[in-house]
């Protein structure tokens, strides 16, 4: 059968400018068809939500499907050989056994054709009617491809009925197409065999549905892969920070960016999936969508083409402004046994003695192109409710440039409070004692695109 499913995916949607994700790569194989004869159920979605292209598109990917493990299983007179055989089962208020498992490729193809769209959907008859397929057969393998692309809306729960059929042996994919009524990805996830990630596939697109169904079709056909090398290039805006052991082969990490997985059999002698998880971080200082590969690329001995999805992360860059560094730091070194050490710092400016109170904030709804003006004013609140002044900081933050409104980070301003100045009356000028403060902060727009009777303002 070789590489029956690929597949990549990222646990998150979205993170912060400096936040994480988890990758998971994975594939499964299976033997060879021609040694390891299948039973194939093709299960096919045919409501009322597929008229149109939807059902034209399923009827060509299912068509391609057959055609392709017709030639795989080297089969001659228009027929499916080497014990190979496929079913129909089509669905939607009620399944219907549209044929047996047979081995004639124009049989297959005139109930493929024939389907019509209307009604409802019921997926638990569907996984019913192809276990009853599969009940009595002695084939090496037993593969129900289940297709729909709406959610159930008749008939019993479908997830026990596909549970039995895999109890039973069954090997369960969905193809799923995000048709009119949307799709229930974590439904068909429960449905079929596991890991999820290698025996689902997704597409909002019906023009996809053929690729998708001969891709399944071309890796049911080959022998299980060997001499397995996967290498993982990912975005240069993230970095590879730690990555799990996978369940097969072994892989390291070639750097920053970089990974590599080899697999030196899989699916040989009997259905396998490996998985490698690892985790990335955002590095960059800019947000937006971005996709996480740079690049992937698989090969192994057989020549088993396989292809990854490509996902992406919107990623959520807050505007920073440090209107105050940090001092820089000055090296020094106590040489030998020493126990003391005496060291000239230099000379060092005089700003403030006593405490520092480092106050952050975010303005809301800063627009592109428009500079602020922010101002913040400390006082300090005695016993009796009365203020003093402690200070007041005015800054001019930066215009940015993002692609509308958003949020401006202001961090560590800085003031000191001198301890000659403490209010306190229970434990004055004491590093010990409480300093009740308030902070006032005013804000407004510098730039406007206002221009008072045609006048051109200049402004710096």
């Amino acid at each position: 059968m070789g590489i029956i499913s690929s597949n990549k995916q990222v646990d998150v949607s979205q993170i912060g400018c400096d936040g994480t994700a988890r990758v998971s790569l994975a594939i499964t194989a299976a033997p060879d068809i021609l040694q390891n004869p299948a039973d194939i159920v093709l299960v096919l979605d045919r409501s009322g939500s597929m008229q149109g292209t939807p059902l034209a598109s399923m009827k060509a990917g299912a068509n391609a499907f057959i055609d392709i493990i017709a030639e795989a299983t080297e089969g001659t007179g228009g027929n499916i050989g080497s014990g190979s055989r496929i079913a129909i089962v089509s669905f939607s208020d009620t399944a219907t056994a549209n044929t047996q498992l047979i081995t004639s490729v124009s049989t297959l193809k005139q109930a493929v054709n024939s389907l019509t769209a209307g009604g409802s959907t019921n997926h638990a008859d569907a996984f019913f009617r192809a276990s009853q397929l599969l009940s009595g057969t002695t084939a090496s393998q037993k593969v129900i491809v289940m297709f729909t692309d709406g959610k159930t809306t008749s008939g019993s729960p479908p997830a026990p009925v596909a549970a039995a059929a895999k109890q039973a042996g069954a090997v369960i994919y969905c193809i799923g197409l995000i048709g009119s009524d949307g799709i229930d990805v974590a439904a068909l996830n429960e449905w079929a065999s596991d890991p999820d990630v290698t025996h689902v596939a997704i597409t909002p697109d019906a023009s996809d549905l053929e690729e998708l169904f001969k891709e399944l079709a071309e890796n049911i056909s080959k022998p299980g892969a060997t001499e397995i090398v996967i290498d993982e290039l990912v975005n240069s805006d993230f970095r590879i920070t730690s990555m799990m052991s996978p369940n097969k082969g072994t892989a390291m990490q070639t750097g920053p960016q970089s990974l590599q997985w080899k697999i030196a059999q899989l699916g040989v002698s009997s259905s396998e999936s490996a998985i490698l998880e690892f985790d990335i971080e955002h590095i960059s200082a800019t947000g937006g969508l971005k996709k996480v590969n740079d690049s992937i690329t698989y090969s192994d001995k057989e020549g088993n083409i396989v292809s990854f999805p490509d996902p992406s992360l919107m990623v959520d860059c807050d505007v920073i402004v440090r209107p105050e560094p940090c001092p820089k730091p000055i090296d020094l070194e106590v040489e030998g046994c020493r126990d003391t050490a005496v060291v000239d710092l230099g000379e060092v400016e005089l700003e403030s003695l006593g405490r520092i109170v480092e106050l952050s904030l975010t303005v809301k709804d800063v627009c592109p192109g428009r500079r602020v003006a922010l101002a913040i004013i400390l006082t300090e609140v005695d016993d009796n409710g009365e203020e003093y002044p402690r200070g007041m900081k005015a800054f001019t933050l930066p215009a940015h440039d993002g692609p509308g409104c958003r949020d401006v980070r202001v961090e560590c301003v800085h003031f000191v409070l001198p301890e000659d100045l403490d209010v306190s009356e229970e434990t004055p000028n004491s590093l010990c004692g409480t300093r009740r403060l308030k902070a006032r902060v005013l804000a407004n727009q510098i730039d406007t695109d206002y221009r008072c009777c045609g006048e051109l303002v200049m402004g710096r």
